[in-house]
């Protein structure tokens, strides 16, 4: 299990900005409220607000307001309050050596899956996938209280409804993965993952299906997919096909992939880029069991 940062208390101080695509202080008000409420003391990054064509100030910028919340040891949290694209742009120039001293929790999602494989695969350090501020006026109230109990130490436990393409079987791995086309990106680069006995976490957004078939086709022929304890599967959403139809949907596509191996298989977890997007720990150790009834992980 890789290392996990300090948990939250009342009073602690997090930092809201963003890595990639501009945004607003008006379009995160209902998260920063939600965290008062919490009892945390909110500081708003300076990238909120910039903009740089559509990103939230140029990477040079960007760049300095991450690297300030990671050298502050009085920031407990970093938020990332949304994603788009533009991460990757900064990701080679952040310096790490304050953080490995004082690790904090990094919270996002989507594009924020570059900060998330590359902590955990070079630093060691856990992390939260989980929703972000930008959804936090859509956002299901167990998606957010679920990123509450992530942070505060409470333990999240989650039961999921049988799918048609699940295979049953226990497994137990630290749990890595994100956004499909990030992970998809990252194959050849130091940020990418090392998948051996680990959980594969995958979901996507606004992809072509062929597409999909591309990037699951990327993992098998870089051998991503076969020494893996399991796979949870979130959603696909907003997934268009070409006038000729491809023939499968996203989860069939990815089952397919699936299909030689033998671990479980978890279809239908509710996380990526839909309101009820709870929050998974990137880093630490889960235990996946699928069965005929439910799924059952924790």
């Amino acid at each position: 299990m890789l290392l996990q940062p300090p948990f939250l208390k009342k009073g602690d101080r997090i930092y809201i900005l963003s890595t990639a695509r501009k945004i607003s202080i008006e379009e995160i008000a209902p998260a920063i409220e939600t965290f008062k409420l919490w009892g945390l003391q909110v500081t708003i990054g300076e990238t909120i607000g910039k903009q740089d064509n559509q990103y939230a100030g140029t990477d040079s910028e960007r760049l300095q307001d991450f690297q300030k919340a990671l050298d502050d040891s009085s920031i407990k949290a970093i938020i990332c309050a949304r994603g788009g694209y533009g991460t990757v742009r900064m990701m080679d120039e952040i310096n790490y050596d304050e953080f490995m001293k004082h690790p904090k929790w990094i919270v996002g999602f989507s594009d924020v899956t570059y900060l998330h494989t590359h902590i955990s695969n070079n630093i060691g350090i856990q992390s939260i996938h989980s929703l972000m501020p930008v959804q936090f006026p859509k956002g299901t109230p167990e998606a957010i209280e679920s990123l509450r109990r992530e942070l505060f130490g409470e333990r999240n436990e989650y039961t999921v409804a049988p799918h048609a393409l699940n295979r049953a079987g226990e497994a137990a791995g630290i749990l890595i993965g994100g956004n499909l086309s990030i992970l998809y990106s990252i194959t050849g680069t130091r940020s990418g993952i090392n998948t051996f006995g680990k959980i594969l976490f995958l979901e996507d957004i606004d992809e072509y299906r062929y597409h999909v078939d591309r990037m699951m086709m990327n993992l098998k022929r870089s051998g991503k997919l076969q020494d893996l304890a399991g796979v949870i599967v979130g959603s696909f959403s907003e997934i268009k096909d070409n006038a000729i139809p491809f023939g499968k949907d996203a989860h069939e596509i990815v089952a397919e992939h699936l299909q030689k191996y033998n671990y479980p298989i978890c279809f239908g977890f509710p996380a990526g880029h839909l309101p009820d997007n709870r929050a998974l720990v990137i880093g630490k150790t889960y235990k996946l069991s699928v069965g005929d009834a439910e799924v059952r992980i924790n």
